[in-house]
């Protein structure tokens, strides 16, 4: 692609690398017996959702807009979980969901039997806080201290078992099946008695499944085994970020450099409302052709186009000068990226493209001013 000719910025979704993690998650779930369904708050490109709908069940949404979102497009499962539903929005979810996910005993004792009057076929689940947890990360630990997402044993109502159909626990992040191994082994330790009887059990997210080295063969060992300890129940995964794993990056432009001790580019995008995890995780986002500060001839650090000071996406090093109009590749930034986008000081937001497996590009999405406008008052 001569990406001299883009319009910057934008992201570019690979439909063939996508593809490809669909495969091998399906792989997962013919092997393991187990239904994988697509984490909105990860991925949430629907022009892809045809694609992704020939291989995974459904979606799980966090809240009324993403259940909306997932009926609309993919129209398959959906599963709807939130920390606390709002009474304004619970018979909508209701309507649209094939499962909900309450986070307390409490809100399942207020919403579970209305919602099945509102529609019986509707299945209502417990998220539980197995207290068990390798995640690298704190902002990212579901089951760090004091933390507000799912029941914990001593917290659990044994007074909603006559009609709970499911439990959920979410306890990774971007690791590995032995992670997963140890929380299950948590997780049964703490609410096994509960287990068997009921209609499935959701191991939730952050399987980095589809990243090199990932030991897929484990996973699958362990839900096979699961399975069979309680009578072949129905297991279900839902990551997000394998989906969109190392599917696409997002492009930029230099739009000046300045000296200040070292060199400065600007580009047209900005770490602070186009790349957020850069700086809440933090990570360094992987540039296309550099290398670390000083590790080649040219080195220069990348800033952002707002007013923030901390706008800063990182040092990075280039056998060649930059130059004002050059364009800028970060790797890996089709998950967690724009569905965390802002139009934080106006700056434009990326647009938004597929790189089809014919070679074409289709730019889906452009944004402009009426979209700063109209979210402001």
């Amino acid at each position: 692609m001569d990406f001299s000719t883009l319009r910057t910025p934008i992201y570019i979704c690979e439909e063939e690398r996508l593809e490809r993690n669909l495969q091998l998650l399906d792989r997962v779930q013919r092997d393991s017996g187990a239904k994988i369904i697509l984490a909105l708050k990860g991925f949430a490109m629907w022009s892809t959702f045809d694609l992704v709908g020939k291989y995974l069940h459904g979606c799980t949404a966090s809240g009324l807009h993403e259940a909306l979102l997932a009926r609309e497009k993919m129209n398959k499962e959906v599963h709807t979980y939130s920390p606390a539903f709002k009474e304004e929005d619970i018979d909508e979810i209701a309507r649209i969901s094939n499962d909900i996910v309450f986070n307390s005993p409490a809100q399942f004792h207020q919403y579970a039997l209305h919602v099945k009057r509102i529609n019986p076929a509707i299945t209502c689940s417990l998220r539980v806080n197995p207290e068990c947890s390798s995640s690298p990360v704190d902002l990212y630990n579901p089951c760090a201290l004091y933390s507000r997402l799912g029941t914990t044993k001593a917290n659990f109502d044994e007074s909603i078992l006559p009609h709970l159909d499911g439990l959920n626990f979410h306890a990774l992040c971007e690791q590995d099946a032995d992670a997963l191994e140890a929380v299950v082994e948590a997780f049964e330790e703490k609410f096994g008695s509960y287990i068997d009887g009921l209609k499935y059990v959701n191991f939730g997210g952050g399987h980095h499944i589809t990243r090199e080295g990932y030991d897929v063969e484990r996973l699958i060992r362990i839900i096979r085994e699961f399975k069979a300890r309680h009578n072949d129940i129905t297991v279900y995964l839902e990551p997000g970020e394998a989906v969109g794993w190392q599917t696409g990056y997002l492009v930029a432009q230099v739009l000046d450099i300045i000296d200040n001790d070292m060199k400065l580019a600007i580009l047209d995008t900005s770490a602070e409302a186009h790349m957020p995890d850069t700086l809440a995780m933090p990570y360094r986002a992987m540039v296309r052709g550099s290398s670390e500060a000083g590790a080649k001839a040219y080195t220069y650090r990348f800033g952002g186009n707002t007013c923030l000071a901390g706008d800063i996406m990182g040092d990075y090093s280039f056998d060649e000068p930059l130059h004002v109009g050059d364009r800028v590749i970060f790797e890996d930034q089709i998950h967690y990226t724009f569905v965390k986008n802002t139009t934080f000081n106006g700056i434009r937001l990326p647009s938004l493209g597929i790189l089809r497996q014919d070679g074409s590009l289709h730019v889906v999405r452009e944004f402009g001013y009426e979209d700063y406008k109209n979210r402001l008052s």
